[in-house]
């Protein structure tokens, strides 16, 4: 396994596996026994950064969420581990209540928001059911613009200070919102956004199509905006959902979407396969290796059904492209 370092303080910083592992699914549509063997080869495989949400998955069985949360929790008991893992974890979008459509949730009135009450509250249930002291990493999950940013980003601090949270991360928030929410603390002397996740894979995704919480577009796709502000940033992460397309780049009953339905798709897809063939290694593996290699600090988030479906991802971490092979990949439009 590799590794890199997120965070930049002294005291919070954090270094973390270069592939990490989402928990979405586990304890609904991944049975618990799956769950812990994919848990345990990857922590054997040197895996220390696994990711979860408080509202997972509550669109399974009509739950408020936190399903994966307390697998972990079961996971991290039964196991005895410690804080050699670190467990990222999301708040802002747990449904107000059971039995709520996954469209409904998009209206501020059906999630629990990023008001200081609901942040301290949600987290608090967050370490409970992970077992933990700490939330090593907690990102606000999606933009709650009926809160005032300030409120925001001083409850959010407030954790830190009482040394309950780490590092803070921001997933699915316009670029503008990131930025003025870290002038914001920057101007009070505040911590801020340090960890950054959004969609981002090799494929280019269109930004202007209208998602379900913004009709100005899909403000949860990483895009050249987010990239350049990662780069810019000296210290910020990204760390990026859904790289594989949940299959869409081997399985014809995984389609892509609407997202990837551009004249660019074709070529990319070419020069992607071109690249699997000369190194031997599966698409999915050069893909995660182009996202590992990137001039962007990124940690690809994947996720699994089986312990064979991540030995394939695992093994992507020691895939070498060559500059040639890397300029092909990034030339192809």
């Amino acid at each position: 396994m590799k590794y890199r370092t997120i965070g930049q303080d002294q005291k919070t910083r954090r270094d973390v596996s270069v592939l990490g592992l989402g928990s979405m699914l586990f304890g609904t549509a991944t049975d618990e026994e799956t769950s812990f063997a994919i848990l345990d080869r990857f922590v054997d495989a040197g895996g220390t950064f696994i990711d979860t949400s408080n509202n997972y998955a509550f669109w399974f069985n009509s739950s408020q969420g936190g399903e994966s949360e307390a697998l972990l929790g079961r996971w991290r008991r039964s196991r005895g581990v410690g804080n050699e893992i670190v467990i990222a974890t999301k708040l802002g979008a747990r449904p107000a209540r059971a039995g709520l459509e996954f469209a409904e949730t998009a209206k501020p009135e059906n999630n629990e928001g990023l008001s200081a009450k609901a942040i301290r509250e949600a987290a608090e249930r967050s370490r409970d059911a992970l077992g933990v002291d700490k939330l090593d990493l907690l990102y606000a999950h999606v933009e709650d613009q009926t809160v005032p940013l300030e409120e925001t980003v001083e409850g959010f601090a407030e954790l830190v200070a009482d040394e309950t949270v780490g590092l803070l991360g921001v997933s699915n928030h316009w670029s503008w919102r990131v930025e003025r929410a870290r002038a914001l603390a920057e101007a009070a002397g505040l911590p801020g956004y340090e960890v950054l996740q959004y969609h981002y894979t090799y494929l280019r995704a269109r930004t202007d199509l209208p998602e379900r919480r913004s009709k100005d577009g899909n403000q949860g796709i990483a895009a050249g905006d987010i990239l350049s502000y990662v780069r810019a940033t000296p210290g910020m992460t990204l760390t990026a959902y859904s790289p594989l397309l949940s299959g869409g780049y081997v399985r014809d009953d995984k389609p892509r979407g609407p997202h990837f339905e551009h004249a660019g798709t074709p070529t990319r897809l070419a020069a992607l396969r071109e690249v699997a063939d000369e190194t031997g290694a599966t698409i999915n593996q050069v893909v995660l290796s182009w996202l590992i290699g990137n001039d962007v600090p990124v940690i690809p988030l994947v996720g699994a059904s089986s312990v064979a479906q991540l030995e394939e991802s695992l093994a992507a971490v020691n895939l070498e492209l060559t500059a040639d092979q890397r300029a092909k990949m990034d030339a192809a439009h």
